[in-house]
């Protein structure tokens, strides 16, 4: 029961990690907090670097009183339009002044990795309601001895969890892109049964278990953003024409087609395989709330095609709510006041949503 009335819940404390600082992650940062949007979505608090952060805004909004204010607690945030939040942590505390923008360096790759645990350990306390991450880069955290080649592979030691996965996000939009009158509201998202491997290795990963896993938790994530409906999830192919009866391969017939049915043993609103070169065109109108993809590309070209700007990944079986940024560090516009905020507003909104749809009213 709400204890409040009528009143409407709390906004969501979100934590931005700054990401790569020789990036557009900063910038980004910075345009954002202009935006009305992000502080009526959320309370949010920067965990990065405050120098980083003040030449930022020196940078995108010269003319503006904004004022940093530096905290150890996320409890001691008071952000607002004029004042930004920001949480130095101590592992973070690396010397990046000398850091050139747009170029590889180890100590933005050191900071950034520090930045970002800083943030999952404070979400597991319960201190923070989500985390959304600004880029990173993996050249940069190798360069720090760090063997993990993203995120998502971070968050998942970090939460000590096995069962995981990125899902690619596209809310609907007010411009007609996945506006299905039937279902609308509820986006499209895009789990993926392999990630950050080479295409080569895809056929061996590849299982009926690891399929499976990912319909499971493409059915989870979604409800959230589906008002608690279940969800309907579309499997792709893995090989052209999804094999055409074993002509052009064998993994739907084995491995694919075996998971879907057992979804649906499950009570999984799940169908497929589906051709892939099809499949997103349907999506993308509004016949399936998620797709689960056999890899990488497989989904991500085409959602980001589509909305490059508005995309926001989400990282799947996770104790706590990440959500992120669509677009990488862009080096070749970093620091020339250039960057776009767009994506980073749309991430908070779904953090924020996610959070809500979990969430009982009166917290």
């Amino acid at each position: 029961m709400n204890v409040r009335g009528n009143d409407p819940p709390k906004r969501p404390l979100v934590a931005l990690t700054m990401g790569d600082i020789a990036g557009i992650g900063p910038e980004v940062i910075v345009r954002g907090w202009l935006d009305p949007r992000l502080h009526a979505l959320a309370r949010p608090v920067v965990i990065g670097d405050p120098g980083v952060l003040r030449r930022a805004i020196d940078l995108v909004a010269p003319d503006r009183a904004i004022r940093t204010q530096l905290i150890t607690a996320p409890e001691a945030a008071d952000p607002s339009a004029e004042t930004i939040p920001c949480l130095s942590p101590a592992s973070g505390r690396i010397d990046v002044a000398g850091v050139v923008p747009g170029t590889v360096d180890a100590r933005a790759g050191r900071a950034a990795f520090a930045y970002l645990t800083t943030a999952i350990d404070l979400a597991r306390e319960g201190r923070l309601d989500a985390i959304t991450t600004l880029p990173l880069n993996k050249l940069a955290l190798h360069q720090a001895g760090i063997s993990h080649p993203g995120h998502t592979e971070i968050l998942a030691e970090r939460c000590g969890v096995a069962d995981h996965a990125m899902m690619l996000y596209l809310e609907t939009d007010s411009a007609g892109t996945r506006t299905d009158t039937r279902q609308q509201g509820s986006g499209l998202g895009v789990v993926h049964v392999t990630l950050h491997v080479a295409l080569r290795r895809v056929f061996d990963l590849l299982s009926q278990e690891s399929i499976l896993s990912k319909i499971r938790l493409a059915d989870q994530a979604m409800r959230p953003l589906t008002g608690g409906r279940p969800p309907r999830i579309a499997v792709t192919s893995l090989n052209p024409h999804a094999g055409e009866d074993g002509l052009f391969g064998d993994e739907e017939q084995k491995l694919i087609r075996p998971a879907v049915i057992a979804a649906r043993r499950e009570v999984l609103d799940a169908t497929g395989p589906h051709p892939n070169d099809t499949l997103f065109y349907h999506a993308l109108n509004g016949d399936y709330d998620a797709v689960v993809a056999m890899y990488h590309d497989q989904g991500h070209i085409a959602l980001k095609t589509v909305g490059f700007q508005r995309a926001v990944n989400i990282t799947l079986g996770l104790p706590i709510v990440r959500t992120s940024v669509a677009h990488g560090t862009a080096f070749d516009i970093a620091w020339k006041g250039q960057a776009d905020a767009s994506s980073l507003i749309a991430a908070v909104r779904v953090a924020a949503r996610i959070v809500g749809g979990q969430r009982p009213n009166d917290r």
